[in-house]
């Protein structure tokens, strides 16, 4: 499935550092993008876990934080589960919570529920159309890079768009071990940070995942805390990992 509407843009402000905010609505999708003085500007793609408009200060934080480096940035709302989906998404989280409370492994088959494959491919084909939209824009040139949001999306994003040329991936959420096959077709340069103590995921999975990519050049950043303890110096290494890889 293609995104074939027309982009529209629904409000505008400016930013601190000359930054332009827009908001913008494509078909079904709706997004923000972010724009430097400088233009054109390479395209970062924001991912977030969440609704977008309840991840809003952090995505903007970062959005400011990558326009004073020379970046564009864009990040758009992703598909929900309605009906049928969003029941069994609320049964997955439920199990997955009562498994990580009881101390014991958590099931492979309730990380297959947790993870929806058709909401992956659906989230892709958002993203896709976002991508199309704002490398029209004659502010932003590419090339293009993704940082954070889910990583089982980064993951098959990344793997079905080739203009996606570096990306920085938050290893805070379970994969399927089906997708691992996936992770090994990855080839870009990467880097996967990796919160310790995150309470809320598996650290050795996230190590046989990280192992698993294909990339050539790739780093891992394993850091003290927490699922929301990421220190503040990553954001000075995203910038750099970014100047090398988009500039």
């Amino acid at each position: 499935m293609q995104i074939t509407s027309e982009l529209q843009f629904t409000s505008e402000q400016r930013l601190d550092g000359d930054v332009l905010e827009r908001e913008f609505t494509l078909g079904e999708i709706r997004g923000i993008v972010w724009t430097p003085a400088s233009a054109p500007a390479p395209l970062i793609l924001l991912g977030h876990p969440g609704a977008l408009r309840r991840m809003y200060p952090r995505v903007v934080a970062r959005a400011l934080h990558s326009a004073a480096d020379g970046f564009a940035t864009v990040s758009i709302e992703l598909p929900q589960p309605v009906g049928e989906e969003k029941t069994r998404a609320e049964q997955a989280r439920a199990d997955l919570m009562k498994a990580l409370e009881s101390g014991g492994p958590v099931d492979e088959e309730i990380i297959e529920r947790l993870i929806n494959r058709q909401m992956l491919d659906r989230a892709v084909t958002h993203w896709r159309g976002a991508m199309d939209a704002a490398l029209a824009l004659p502010e932003i040139a590419g090339p293009v890079g993704l940082s954070g949001g889910a990583i089982a999306l980064g993951i098959r994003l990344v793997t079905a768009e080739p203009r996606i040329v570096a990306a920085r991936l938050f290893a805070g959420t379970y994969v399927p071990r089906a997708m691992f096959a996936e992770a090994g077709q990855v080839n870009i340069p990467l880097q996967v940070m990796l919160q310790w103590d995150d309470e809320g995921n598996d650290r050795q999975s996230s190590l046989e995942l990280f192992d698993a990519f294909g990339s050539k050049e790739k780093a891992l950043h394993a850091n003290m805390g927490g699922h929301t303890g990421i220190p503040a110096s990553e954001a000075e290494e995203g910038s750099r990992f970014f100047a090398r890889h988009l500039k």
